[in-house]
């Protein structure tokens, strides 16, 4: 954005650093073939980004942070009455069962993660995830994927009001066109996460030992 843009935002008080907590977790929303794999009509790629998930991911496992995956899929009746498929009817090609709704193999889910199934853009509506996480007495969130205009940015919102400081590695979400991504990475550093560099994410990850984010950590025990 201009300077222009960057001095009006300052002046209202956009933009301001969160906080990072001692018990993050990394959710990827929406990596399945039907978003990575440039041969679908609703996909492109975005090879890039999802290698740099895989390091990501790499770096979280390694500090015991959970990892959580939405993917989207739609059942007949669901296709027939869904309002966004109406109007984003190329969608309704994500069907269960498909390889459009599978989890991208390069960031395949390991046997202890989660992986939920939405309907809508956000991750946590009609999905469990706000009750997983506070289970998992998770205090940061980390969010990858696509697409950043779409889903990426629905479940960035919403986790900020559920209470979660959210950090975005830039390196780690695409978009089909690169105009929206930008001006949604803008934005959700503006208004609700922190949009950072996959090095510094990593490196925060890395501060931790490995039994930090589990679940039956005593906080007492966790480092500040």
């Amino acid at each position: 954005m201009d300077a222009a843009t960057d001095e009006i935002y300052d002046r209202a008080g956009f933009g301001r650093p969160v906080r990072r907590g001692v018990r993050p977790a990394v959710l990827v929303v929406d990596f399945s073939y039907g978003f990575t794999d440039p041969q679908y009509p609703t996909g492109s790629d975005m090879t890039d980004q999802v290698l740099a998930t895989q390091r990501l991911l790499g770096a979280a496992r390694s500090a015991g942070a959970p990892v959580l995956y939405t993917t989207i899929a739609y059942d007949g009746g669901q296709r027939a009455a869904l309002p966004w498929l109406h109007k984003a009817p190329g969608l309704a090609a994500l069907r269960p069962g498909t390889r459009l709704a599978e989890i991208d193999d390069r960031v395949r889910p390991a046997e202890a993660d989660t992986v939920l199934v939405k309907t809508g853009a956000s991750a946590f509506f009609g999905t469990p995830l706000a009750g997983i996480l506070a289970g998992l007495r998770v205090d940061t969130l980390i969010v990858t994927g696509a697409t950043t205009s779409g889903c990426v940015r629905a479940s960035v919102v919403d986790a900020v009001q559920y209470g979660y400081p959210v950090l975005v590695p830039r390196e780690c979400v695409a978009d089909r066109a690169q105009g929206p991504h930008e001006a949604n990475l803008f934005d959700m550093h503006e208004k609700y996460a922190d949009v950072v560099g996959l090095d510094g994410v990593v490196d925060y990850l890395g501060s931790f030992p490995n039994a930090t984010a589990h679940p039956t950590t005593d906080p007492a025990e966790v480092p500040a």
